[in-house]
């Protein structure tokens, strides 16, 4: 028996989110700004065009609402079984559906969004790169994208190596701080850049279906934009919890100030973005601005810092998830060749599949609506009727149905505009150009 319990608390201590519980609130905040605040700001402004004034002001305020809504019910349910907590996504799902259907339902989902955001950091990060060598070097031989991205990718194959949530504390500090400084860039150079010239706010294609398209393939721009809901558990999972003292209280306070954050980067930048270029804005506010030079290069690079936190948040829970299954699963010795190897084939993994597809404002529209509307929108809402049971037909239960069908309307409506716009652009591509 001694042995066994010994054996299980190695194999706790192993993964990277059950390896530490002894972070502070503020730890929530910036790591869930990372999380959320990063490739999907870039193209709220392009979504703006393609959803216009009015929908598009009322799909971020309502997106904002109801993900913070949806945050507020996940924190709340990460102890809400006594003696008990939800350190992972699927764990909670598994309590709600079902051992087999939490598993079965929830896990593809959890898998699309983090190898996803893996896929579009990876692409951000490398045509981020691209940006800052053209900018601060016009007159030099143009390189191509995917090796900006490979570029991109051996910092990762160096930082992925940190063990868990508190090691990469440091990065992740780093890259909320930019991530307010890239955001202010992005909506003051459009100020200073004014109304362009003969600016349209229109719809940009001409053609009812293509309009219809695009409008769909916003929702996922929108809905990836945020997405941070695939880690708020592992986040919490690294905040100690006393009976008199859950970690609710301090994660909560973390995920407000974050959401504020939030606001303040997404709305400005959205409809100031949109404002200035209207329906010619680009799919990334920063490829409009062109000038000043200096000032878009220096942004660029805070991106490229923003994203590698982002990459390294979001790829934790799937390093847990991998290792947890070579360990428990396959009988696989916890050991640091193990996690070597593990590790640096998922970072392989996502850099060749960001480098053959490189498409980046369809992939986040295409994995906005068809994973984080799921794990954002109406996952929680389900979970939370599983558990809490609220009253049939009272105020809670009206709300998460609410929330459940405007997710279930995205997560089939966008994949359907991005597919289009992947396969317009494929038309075109030619790979690792």
């Amino acid at each position: 028996v001694k042995e066994k319990l010994e054996k299980r608390k190695a194999i706790n201590d192993w993964p990277p989110i059950t390896s530490s519980r002894n972070t502070k609130w503020w730890y929530s905040t910036f790591h869930n700004v990372t999380a959320m605040v990063g490739a999907g700001m870039l193209g709220l402004p392009y979504a703006m065009a393609e959803l216009g004034w009015g929908p598009g002001a009322a799909v971020l305020v309502l997106s904002w609402m109801i993900t913070l809504y949806t945050m507020w019910q996940m924190v709340e349910m990460h102890e809400m079984v006594p003696e008990k907590r939800f350190d992972k996504y699927h764990e909670m799902a598994q309590y709600a559906f079902g051992e087999k259907l939490g598993l079965y339902f929830v896990v593809p989902q959890q898998l699309i969004v983090e190898v996803g955001v893996g896929i579009i950091y990876m692409v951000t990060g490398g045509k981020s790169l691209q940006m800052f060598h053209d900018t601060v070097c016009s007159s030099c031989k143009k390189i191509k994208t995917s090796y900006f991205i490979m570029i991109f990718a051996s910092i990762h194959f160096v930082l992925s190596h940190l063990p868990n949530f508190n090691s990469i504390a440091g990065i992740s500090l780093a890259a909320a701080v930019v991530s307010l400084s890239y955001y202010t860039i992005a909506w003051t150079a459009s100020l200073h850049r004014g109304v362009q010239p003969n600016v349209q706010y229109g719809y940009r294609e001409k053609s009812t279906a293509g309009t219809v398209f695009n409008f769909f393939s916003a929702l996922g721009d929108v809905a990836f934009a945020y997405g941070g809901h695939h880690v708020v558990l592992e986040i919490q999972a690294t905040i100690p919890s006393m009976p008199e003292k859950p970690s609710k209280g301090p994660m909560w306070r973390g995920v407000v100030i974050a959401y504020i954050i939030v606001a303040l980067c997404y709305f400005p930048v959205a409809l100031i973005g949109y404002w200035i270029f209207g329906n010619s804005v680009d799919n990334n506010i920063l490829i409009s601005l062109e000038k000043p030079a200096w000032l878009i290069a220096l942004a660029n690079m805070f991106v490229v810092v923003h994203v590698i936190g982002s990459y390294q948040i979001s790829a934790l829970p799937m390093f847990d998830m991998i290792e947890t299954v070579l360990v428990e699963k396959l009988h696989f010795k916890c050991t640091r060749t193990l996690r070597f190897i593990a590790r640096n084939i998922y970072v392989a993994f996502t850099v060749f599949v960001a480098s053959t597809f490189p498409f980046f404002d369809g992939l986040l529209s295409f994995f906005g609506g068809f994973a984080f509307a799921a794990t954002t929108y109406f996952l929680p809402c389900m979970m939370w009727l599983a558990i809490k049971k609220p009253r049939r037909f009272g105020l809670s239960w009206w709300t998460n149905w609410i929330c459940i069908v405007i997710g279930l309307l995205s997560m089939v409506l966008a994949p359907m505009g991005a597919l289009r716009q992947i396969i317009i652009q494929a038309k075109t591509y030619q790979f690792y150009s």
